[in-house]
């Protein structure tokens, strides 16, 4: 049995559990066995995922995600801001704090922080729709607005990468079981790596409400790259501007993608919940 020290946080309902390595490293030889466990809703603390940061030579520090179905992620809009405000409670007051992702190295900025509540921007780099990159397997060089055959449904999506893969699908309404849809699209076998799934309703140029399916996750609270992937995919089908809100049921993130520099830019809410232990067995 091993004690595993946590603090738990979340953006807009969706919760990430961190684990932090940044002083002490604790030996975690499974760390997909706990994010299984402490992440259950019944047995463990209950989160989304967990966030192991640690010291870093190219940034502030590393993170690493592992869902709570313990399949590893490459990155995650919402744990990075998540880490940025956990990293400045703890251990630096500058507001801008860098964090190394298994895929590049991402900035953030603290623009409002309380003792619980923060607001924070975090650059989520360029979006790319190439199909090789996403990774979709698809006939089309770049699969935008292009039908797939899913269970067999022909469904019309866009796919693209923000670091992580995603299909963006445009909607007109929810009264349809996009959950179980969503979780069929996630395991598709045209997406290798399994994909995350954005249900997108315009609602004008400038905002747009989203239901997501994460990727190892299920359906949560929100999501910073499903709401980054949805603006991207909007702008680029014309449908949107590159500027805008995205709602979800638990509140809004703002979604800018700017012209000058090809970045998308995510800024929201963060809000630190607790902190405790966690009886590990690691057998």
């Amino acid at each position: 049995m091993k004690k595993i020290p946590f603090y738990k946080y979340h953006c807009l309902g969706n919760d990430f559990i961190i684990i932090n390595q940044l002083r002490n490293k604790i030996s975690i030889p499974k760390p997909g066995k706990l994010a299984l466990e402490i992440c259950s809703r019944n047995s463990g603390v209950g989160a989304d995922g967990i966030l192991i940061l640690s010291r870093s030579k190219k940034a502030d520090c590393r993170m690493e995600i592992y869902n709570s179905d313990s399949s590893w992620a490459e990155k995650s809009g919402n744990g990075l801001r998540i880490a940025a405000a956990f990293f400045y409670s703890q251990f630096s007051r500058k507001r801008e704090i860098s964090l190394e992702t298994a895929t590049d190295i991402a900035r953030t900025e603290i623009i409002r922080a309380g003792k619980i509540d923060f607001s924070i921007k975090v650059s989520l780099g360029r979006p790319k729709f190439e199909a090789a990159i996403v990774p979709i397997k698809s006939k089309f060089k770049y699969h935008i607005n292009r039908p797939a055959k899913i269970c067999g449904k022909s469904l019309d999506i866009t796919a693209l990468s923000v670091g992580n893969p995603h299909a963006v699908l445009f909607v007109d309404n929810f009264e349809f079981d996009w959950k179980r849809q969503g979780r069929e699209i996630e395991t598709a076998p045209i997406f290798p790596n399994r994909t995350n799934v954005e249900y997108v309703k315009i609602v004008n140029r400038t905002k747009l409400i989203l239901n997501d399916w994460e990727r190892g996750a299920g359906a949560t609270g929100s999501s910073g790259t499903g709401a980054a992937a949805a603006v991207a995919a909007g702008a680029i089908n014309g449908l949107i501007e590159r500027r805008a809100e995205v709602k979800f049921p638990t509140g809004s993130l703002l979604i800018n993608w700017t012209v000058e520099d090809d970045q998308i830019y995510l800024t929201g809410p963060v809000r630190f919940i607790c902190r405790g232990v966690f009886f590990f067995d690691i057998k």
